[in-house]
């Protein structure tokens, strides 16, 4: 690997579901890297053995891969390393920037309570820091690094700017526990090291985290990756994304009919910006993107601006890849499969629905026309236009469509004809074709339903509405 290669990571817990701001994590972290031609890793931190489930390593993988984030290499397991990290902790023992601490936590919490008591937040300063080895008792004890006591730590943020922390506020953290287990703080840090990670472009939640992570690679003479904290993702009140802003699961974005693409692009747009540029393809997302354009503010969700995104990225894919991701979506939202015959004739549909629908479901919906099957049923808006009057225009209408060339320009001229006869508009006579070939009062125009269905298909609709 060249020093110059940017390599970025993902390192999500597999405690539950892709949550959206991870997602969103995990796109800023390939796009950085993918824009680059750098490497975009994946690695899981299953340290926390009671929940961390292999179900959520599943969840996030599969969020990932619909999200269309593909991750160079093995997916790493945190827990598989820590003999490493071990290893590490006791590096820093013969270093001297850790030390063994035999502090009971009787001790240490007894401690916290007298400061308690004073009213003042104490960090835990350990009676062992610069013990004579030879007063060591032979009982367990902890690894914890040697903190500076004074002064500043500073850490230079991408997004954040120049982050300041004073250095008493920040204890001798424990580093490897007295049960051999490493802490997350030691491992993460390990992890990105040996990974080769050269940005760390996460939440800002772990923010505060980068003041003691940063002490472990001074401690052991590691190069600092750059520092990259992005802010939350709220929902539209402003406050912290939780359930009861609807979604907040990859996949449940999936099952509700968004597509890959456009929740990209959205998703990019969240927090991001890169001048006036609103609506773009994954490849001019990949050469924009920088750290620069990432806001401090908290980005806010807004379903009506990520429909009107996936909007246009429907509009926009080429009507293969529509149909496959269609199609991945009627799985993942456990609707039934299409027949060889519904996807044909869908296939010959999106040219006139595709650019009218923002989700998959108002796709299907648009398409009914197309993937219903004789005999019609029409719902209740569109049966009122059957009445006896348009049902004999329509009986009118059948003879004369037998022989017809089936070309707008012809049909455009019968159906004009036949309105005429009647002494009516051609808009009056669209609401019961409309209501035969549909059973729906809003559809593509006549014309387009005809030409996808066919002749043989349109008359017989037509006799059937008629009858």
């Amino acid at each position: 690997m060249s020093a110059a290669q940017v390599v970025t990571r993902f390192a999500p817990s597999p405690t539950g579901y892709l949550h959206i701001g991870g997602g969103r994590t995990a796109l800023f972290n390939w796009l950085y890297a993918r824009g680059r031609g750098g490497k975009f890793l994946l690695r899981i931190e299953d340290t926390d053995r009671e929940r961390s489930t292999p179900e959520a390593t599943a969840a996030i993988l599969k969020g990932l891969t619909w999200l269309g984030l593909d991750w160079d290499g093995e997916v790493v397991s945190q827990f598989d390393r820590k003999d490493r990290h071990a290893e590490v902790a006791h590096q820093m023992l013969a270093r001297g920037t850790a030390y063994k601490c035999f502090s009971t936590p009787e001790e240490i919490a007894a401690f916290r309570a007298e400061a308690e008591a004073r009213g003042s937040y104490a960090v835990f300063q350990s009676p062992w820091r610069d013990a004579d080895p030879a007063t060591f008792p032979d009982a367990p004890f902890a690894i914890r690094m040697k903190a500076p006591r004074e002064g500043e730590t500073l850490i230079r943020d991408e997004v954040q700017g120049i982050v300041t922390i004073k250095n008493e506020t920040l204890d001798d953290m424990i580093v490897l526990r007295s049960d051999g287990t490493p802490t997350y703080m030691l491992a993460v840090v390990v992890d990105d090291h040996d990974m080769g990670v050269t940005h760390v472009i996460r939440g800002d939640d772990h923010l505060n985290n980068a003041a003691r992570q940063q002490m472990v690679y001074d401690a052991m003479g590691w190069a600092v990756p750059v520092w990259a904290h992005i802010p939350l993702i709220h929902g539209p009140d402003g406050k912290k994304l939780s359930k009861r802003h609807g979604a907040t699961g990859v996949e449940e974005y999936q099952a509700m009919g968004y597509p890959a693409a456009g929740m990209r692009n959205y998703l990019t747009r969240l927090g991001w910006a890169h001048g006036d540029a609103e609506i773009f393809s994954t490849d001019e997302a990949k050469k924009m993107f920088n750290l620069e354009g990432i806001g401090r503010a908290p980005a806010r969700l807004d379903f009506k601006k990520l429909e009107n995104t996936c909007g246009h990225h429907m509009s926009m894919m080429p009507d293969a890849a529509l149909l496959h991701e269609l199609e991945r979506f009627l799985t993942a939202a456990g609707r039934p499969t299409l027949t060889g015959a519904q996807r044909d004739l869908l296939s010959r549909a999106l040219y006139c629905v595709k650019d009218r629908a923002k989700t998959f479901p108002e796709l299907i919906e648009k398409a009914h026309f197309a993937l219903t099957s004789r005999p019609i049923v029409a719902d209740d808006a569109s049966a009122k236009a059957l009445d006896a009057v348009s049902r004999g225009i329509l009986k009118s209408l059948t003879p004369r469509l037998q022989n017809a060339s089936w070309t707008k320009d012809a049909l455009e001229a019968i159906l004009t004809d036949v309105a005429a006869e009647h002494g009516m508009g051609f808009g009056k006579l669209a609401q019961p074709l409309r209501a035969a070939l549909a059973g729906r009062s809003a559809t593509p125009s006549v014309y387009d339903m005809m030409l996808v269905i066919g002749q043989d298909e349109t008359i017989a609709r037509l006799e059937d509405a008629a009858a």
